[in-house]
């Protein structure tokens, strides 16, 4: 796990990224140019994305562990 210590900011991060239309379609449809886009983009460009993998532990593009944990 990364040394980084999650605090409040990424929480309120990676909850943007949990409600990105970009995001949420690429975890579910796993295909398609937002699954590329997301994918490519997710460590360089978007801070909502790093902090999603920081807090969630898990790439943003990747379907869910649980469906209920990444609800909205």
């Amino acid at each position: 796990m990364n040394p980084h210590a999650i605090n409040r900011l990424d929480r309120a991060l990676a909850k943007i990224c949990l409600s990105c239309p970009v995001c949420r379609h690429a975890r579910k449809t796993q295909a398609g140019l937002a699954f590329r886009l997301v994918k490519n983009a997710e460590n360089g460009l978007c801070p909502f994305c790093r902090a999603y993998e920081r807090v969630y532990g898990r790439k943003p593009h990747e379907p869910p562990a649980n469906a209920a944990a990444d609800a909205p």
